[in-house]
Parts: C-alpha cells; sequence; structure tokens
C-alpha cells in the first residue's frame, strides 16, 4: 500500500471513528427530543398554542443557525485548524478566546432588540396570527423569554468547534441532551406553576442553555482551554474569520428564509398546519442527525486539515468517503420512513390531545419531507467541502437558487397539496441545491471519485429497494392497522425495522459493500482491511 493509501485509509477512520462517536451521542439526543416531542404533543396537541411555541422557538434557533452552527463555526474550524497547524497551540488558543469576547458583545446586544422589537419579528414571520390577539401576544411573550438563548447557544457552538477540533466530539454531541431534559422538566415543574403554562416551555430553553454550555467548560479545560486566560479583544485571525462569516451567514439565511416561507405560508393553511410540519421535520431529523449530521460533523476538521496541508488527492478521497457513507445508511433510511410513516407517528404522538386525524396529517407532511432525506443528508458533505477549502461564496450562490426555486415549488404545491406541498418543496428544493453543488464541486477539484460514488450509490439503492419491499409486506402482517394499541404498535415497528435491517446488511454483504465493513469495524472495535475504493 503506498504512504498516500495508508493516509486516506487512515482518514477514513478517525472520519468514521468520530462520526460513530457523534453519531451514538445524537441518538441519545434523538431519542430525549423525541420524549420532548411526545411530551408536547400529549400536553399540547396541534393547535394554537403550539403554533405559537413553535414559531416563538424557531426565531432563536433561526439565529442560532446564522450566527452560530450556520456561520461561525464553519467559519472558525478551518481558521483554527490552519493556525493549529502553522502556529501552534497557544496562537490558536488565543484566537479562540478573542472570538468568545467579541461574540459575547455582539450577541448580547442582538438579544437585547431582539427582545424590543418582538412584536415586529412575529408580524413579520407568522402574518397570520395578527387574526387572533391571544396568539399573537403569547407568541411575543414567548419570543422575548427565549430570545437571550441565542447568547448562551453560540458560545456553545464556539466551544463544540473548539472541541472538534481538538478530537473531542462526545461533549459537543451530547449538548442537546441537556436541551431536552431541560424542555422536559419545565413541562412537569415550570408549567403547572405559570398562568400560561407554556411559559414554562420557554423558562426551560433557557435552562437548557445554560445547562449545554456547562457541559462544555470542563471538556475544554482538560484540552488546555481557559475562557479566562488572557486575550486581546480583537485578534488578527478573527479578520478571516469575518471575511469567510459573511458569505456564510447569507447562505444561512437564504436558506432559513426557506424556512421562513413555510412558516408564513403554513399560518395561512388550516390551523395547526405548523404543528404538522414540526412534527413531521423532527421525526426527519432524527436519522439527518444521526447520521448525516454526525459525518459531516465527524468530516470538517478532517476536510480542512488536508485543505491546510495542501493535500487534494486526500481531500478527495475523504470527501467521497463520507458521500458513500451517508448514502450507505440514509438511503434506506428513506425507503423505511416512507413506508412506515404513519405507524411511526402514531406510536411517537397519538395520545392526549394528538388524535388520528392529527397523526395522518403530521404522516401525510412526514411523507414528502422523507422523500428529501437523501439530499438534505449530501448537501451538509458537499457544503463542508467547500467550506473546508476556505470557499463560502459558492454555497451561497447554489442556496439563492435553490431558494428561489423552493419558493415557487411552495407557492405552487400548496394549492394541490396543502402542507404537504411545503414539504415536498422543500425536498425538491434540496435536490436541486445537491446537484448545483455537486456540480460546482467538480469544476473546482476535478474528479471526486464519482464512478465508486455511482457504483456505492446503485448497490445500496437496490438493497434498500429489495429490503422495503419486503418490510412492507411484513408490516401489514403484524403492525395492527386500527385500534392499535401502544405495545401492538411498538413490537410491530420494532419487529418490522428489524427485519429490515437484518436484511438490508444481508444484501450488503453480498453486494460487498466497503462501508459495512467500516461499520462493522467501528462497532466490534476491530481494524478494518482497507479496501482498494477507500
Amino acid at each position: 500500500m503506498s504512504p498516500s493509501s495508508y493516509q486516506s485509509a487512515t482518514e477514513n477512520e478517525r472520519v468514521t471513528k468520530a462520526a460513530g462517536v457523534v453519531g451514538s451521542a445524537t441518538l441519545l439526543s434523538r431519542i430525549f427530543g423525541l420524549i420532548r416531542d411526545i411530551v408536547l404533543a400529549w400536553f399540547f396537541g396541534a393547535g394554537l398554542i403550539s403554533d405559537a411555541f413553535f414559531v416563538a422557538f424557531r426565531i432563536p434557533n433561526l439565529l442560532r443557525r446564522l450566527f452560530a452552527e450556520g456561520s461561525l463555526s464553519i467559519a472558525f474550524i478551518p481558521v483554527f485548524t490552519e493556525y493549529l497547524a502553522n502556529q501552534g497551540r497557544e496562537e490558536a488558543f488565543k484566537m479562540a478566546r478573542s472570538a468568545i469576547r467579541l461574540l459575547s458583545v455582539l450577541l448580547a446586544i442582538i438579544a437585547v432588540v431582539g427582545i424590543l422589537i418582538a412584536p415586529l419579528i412575529i408580524r413579520v414571520i407568522a402574518p397570520g396570527f395578527s387574526d387572533s390577539p391571544e396568539q399573537f401576544l403569547l407568541t411575543v411573550t414567548l419570543t422575548r423569554i427565549m430570545f437571550p438563548y441565542i447568547l448562551l447557544i453560540s458560545l456553545v457552538a464556539l466551544s463544540m468547534s473548539i472541541l472538534n477540533v481538538l478530537g473531542h466530539f462526545a461533549a459537543p454531541a451530547l449538548a442537546p441532551v441537556l436541551l431536552n431534559i431541560a424542555i422536559i422538566g419545565s413541562v412537569f415543574i415550570i408549567s403547572p406553576h405559570m398562568a400560561d403554562p407554556v411559559t414554562g416551555l420557554a423558562i426551560g430553553v433557557l435552562i437548557g442553555g445554560f445547562l449545554q454550555l456547562a457541559l462544555q467548560i470542563p471538556f475544554l479545560i482538560k484540552k488546555g482551554f481557559y475562557f479566562w486566560q488572557k486575550a486581546k479583544f480583537y485578534h488578527p485571525g478573527l479578520k478571516k474569520i469575518g471575511i469567510l462569516m459573511i458569505p456564510v451567514i447569507f447562505g444561512a439565511a437564504v436558506y432559513q428564509i426557506s424556512i421562513l416561507v413555510d412558516t408564513i405560508l403554513a399560518s395561512l393553511l388550516a390551523k395547526g398546519s405548523i404543528s404538522y410540519l414540526y412534527y413531521a421535520d423532527r421525526i426527519v431529523q432524527f436519522p439527518l442527525g444521526i447520521f448525516a449530521i454526525a459525518t459531516a460533523t465527524a468530516v470538517l476538521p478532517s476536510l480542512s486539515r488536508q485543505a491546510a496541508e495542501k493535500d487534494l488527492p486526500a481531500f478527495r478521497d475523504t470527501f467521497a468517503y463520507a458521500i458513500k457513507l451517508v448514502f450507505f445508511i440514509i438511503i434506506p433510511s428513506m425507503v423505511g420512513l416512507i413506508i412506515l410513516r404513519q405507524p411511526i407517528v402514531a406510536l411517537l404522538f397519538k395520545r392526549g390531545v394528538f388524535d388520528a386525524e392529527t397523526t395522518r396529517l403530521t404522516a401525510y407532511a412526514l411523507l414528502y419531507y422523507a422523500t428529501g432525506l437523501w439530499a438534505f443528508s449530501a448537501v451538509r458533505i458537499v457544503v463542508n467541502a467547500f467550506y473546508a477549502l476556505q470557499d463560502t461564496k459558492t454555497p451561497v450562490r447554489m442556496a439563492i437558487i435553490s431558494v428561489i426555486a423552493k419558493i415557487v415549488f411552495s407557492v405552487i404545491l400548496m394549492q394541490w397539496l396543502a402542507h404537504g406541498g411545503l414539504a415536498l418543496s422543500t425536498a425538491l428544493a434540496s435536490m436541486l441545491n445537491f446537484g448545483l453543488l455537486t456540480w460546482a464541486l467538480r469544476k473546482k477539484l476535478g474528479v471526486l471519485g464519482s464512478r465508486g460514488i455511482t457504483a456505492s450509490i446503485f448497490k445500496t439503492t437496490i438493497c434498500s429497494l429489495v429490503m422495503g419491499a419486503v418490510v412492507w409486506a411484513v408490516a401489514l402482517f403484524i403492525i395492527p392497522s386500527e385500534g392499535a394499541t401502544l405495545a401492538g404498535l411498538f413490537f410491530g415497528l420494532m419487529g418490522s425495522i428489524l427485519t429490515g435491517i437484518v436484511l438490508y446488511g444481508f444484501f450488503a454483504f453480498l453486494f460487498k459493500s466497503p462501508e459495512l465493513e467500516k461499520i462493522l469495524a467501528f462497532l466490534f472495535h476491530r481494524k478494518a482491511a482497507v479496501s482498494r475504493d477507500t
């Protein structure tokens, strides 16, 4: 084996291990997230109150993606990696401490302004709420309570970026667990004592922000990073981060516009439409977070390191490996979600005021979201490849085109498919975005190993379709269609899912998929043989 092949194989194993750690932690987070959503659905259902909370919570989340995970982290990781590689740990840490100080001041100002103009924000993002003064005032109140969350979660995101570059992935991935626990606890401990019980959820969000930040601090200290050490308010490295951040913020803003479009248009549809989309999206985020986002998180430091070393052959190899790994897991997940969407929604949410009709309408949205799961996942990897190369402009251009298409799709499709049209438009726009980004990356880097990627996707798709046909047949017999008990749904779904996993693994083994070998190597802590296409 040549040195370059060995280095590529080693990097791929590092990515697999990191993705496994992040995915495992994210699985726990998603489980608590589903428990959170089950509790919310049980107590608040899908209607005026839940729509108010989800709209209000969407605002700090939007800002989090604009200024934290969606821009700061992406711009910070390549620059921080470059400083570590070229100027040493001490200088890199000085730059990081300066970033924390500057970020804290800027986001504190944003939080204060947001609290003051909350009514205006709600009129813009949920115009349909103006017809209901009660819902409008409740949404404004919830928004004001939760706005400081942007400061907390941005500091969390920066801390997570530092730890990821330093090779620690578990604590950052576990942080959302604490947010979910805080929200669940607020339903039972805080909400009963509030005049409007839903305000207890908003307080729980703030508590969750504090807990997530507190979790990162011991691990940063263990890595030798101390917040309180002397650092200038401004560091030369921040200029480079800022230059990279500006187009990323625009790109994130363009993407968030599509989310706001859904909120605006859904507020004009039947009551509950926002909640149907929210709950369906939460289910899609489960496999997306565990597998795709975990892999994207794990691969960004590796790609950034290879880009800093100008090792483009290794960069292309790592990119191709990440794409194949994501598709290997996401495509069968997509097929399973489409086939089992109704019983999944029923098992998770059908209780309390979340009735059969709400279940049906949520599953309807899930069908359309699930068709785009492969594109949602692949875009994460391709975009991170551009960011590792410190090219933040190309993703913005492609995102603008995709969001314009998304808005057009939304307006057209909602006429016939209601809220399902909004979900489908998101999927179609993401597919377009993936195609544009892949074309642009190929122009930038040349051959991306597309032959190996295509062969891997073909094998994965065949295995997934055969598995899906069998799971569909099995589900007809073992999942009750009417009057199902919680236990009946649970065991029926588990039986169907386990059948799918076993069948998919068997067919992947027959096709000699190298991705299966890598995954098994991680699961059983053994060194995988290096195949020719790694």
